[in-house]
């Protein structure tokens, strides 16, 4: 099978306003497999690391998630180092913090207030930056009210230091609860064709115009095996499983901002020409009817 490659720009997944004032191209770059096994370390290869980095934004992707506990604090170093200083290329940096790690594929949440403006400047350190375009809540911790979590944060986006914040693996009453202390303008959550658990919230962002960044964006299980609906669709409009998953999200919703990682250029490329995918209403309806 022929697949799709670039050089498809990442501009032609359309445009999306972050926090209404940050236009940012719609398919973008997950930067948490940039780091060792378990998200824990760093790579095996720290050049080739940065040349995907560099690529990406070659390729028009101008909007970039990462956080604090890849590594920990090693994607945010690799994309300091590959690609300050961002100004010259127009590229939105989003990181996270609020989750901390013990160890390879190990996480808790730490969502108290020192703790939070400790990260905040980390970030800002590593990532070569003055202010964090997007800042997102990585968890919500349940032994901390989100009202001072967010306090903090609302006192840095005060000094200059933030200018948009969003939350992560959230519900709408959760969203609600955050947008009565600061401005919510983005919410990443699981999602993809496969697991739809959250279109609840996505809905909810439709409403608000809040951002949809879906992580784990491409199908899997029994819908992406060989010889499956998506499998056989994929190969009739001479594409990868991946490359008809990312297609779909952009197609799902306007406020979907999927950011699909790799650490491998070929793979990132086969990602973006992911945005040139089109198939016709009635068959994304065949292909969503087949994931229910």
């Amino acid at each position: 099978m022929t697949t799709r490659t670039s050089p498809v720009n990442a501009a032609s997944s359309g445009t999306f306003k972050l926090g209404g004032d940050l236009p940012i191209h719609r398919l973008g770059y997950g930067a948490m497999r940039i780091t060792g096994k378990g998200i824990w370390g760093e790579p095996k290869d720290l050049e080739a690391a940065r040349k995907v980095l560099r690529r990406a934004v070659e390729l028009g992707v101008n909007f970039i998630d990462t956080a604090d506990s890849y590594g920990p604090e090693v994607s945010e170093r690799l994309i300091g180092e590959a690609l300050a200083p961002y100004y010259a290329k127009g590229v939105v940096i989003a990181t996270k913090a609020g989750l901390t790690r013990q160890g390879p594929d190990r996480w808790l949440p730490v969502g108290r207030p020192e703790y939070l403006h400790q990260q905040v400047e980390m970030s800002l350190r590593l990532l070569k930056l003055e202010r964090l375009d997007l800042w997102q809540l990585h968890r919500i911790d349940p032994k901390v009210p989100v009202e001072e979590s967010l306090g903090v944060i609302k006192r840095l986006q005060e000094q200059g230091k933030i200018r948009h914040v969003g939350l992560s693996e959230v519900k709408p009453h959760e969203i609600d609860q955050a947008r009565k202390v600061i401005d919510i303008v983005s919410v990443q959550n699981q999602y993809n064709l496969s697991d739809r658990q959250h279109e609840d919230v996505l809905q909810y962002c439709e409403k608000h115009n809040i951002a949809f960044i879906p992580w784990f964006p491409v199908a899997s299980g029994k819908l992406a095996q060989p010889g499956g609906k998506l499998d056989t669709a994929a190969k009739r409009h001479k594409a990868t499983v991946s490359q008809l998953s990312l297609a779909w999200l952009l197609h799902h919703s306007p406020v979907m901002l999927p950011i699909p990682g790799t650490t491998s250029i070929e793979h990132l490329e086969e990602n973006i020409a992911a945005a040139d995918v089109q198939l016709s209403a009635a068959e994304w309806k065949e292909i969503e009817d087949s994931a229910k």
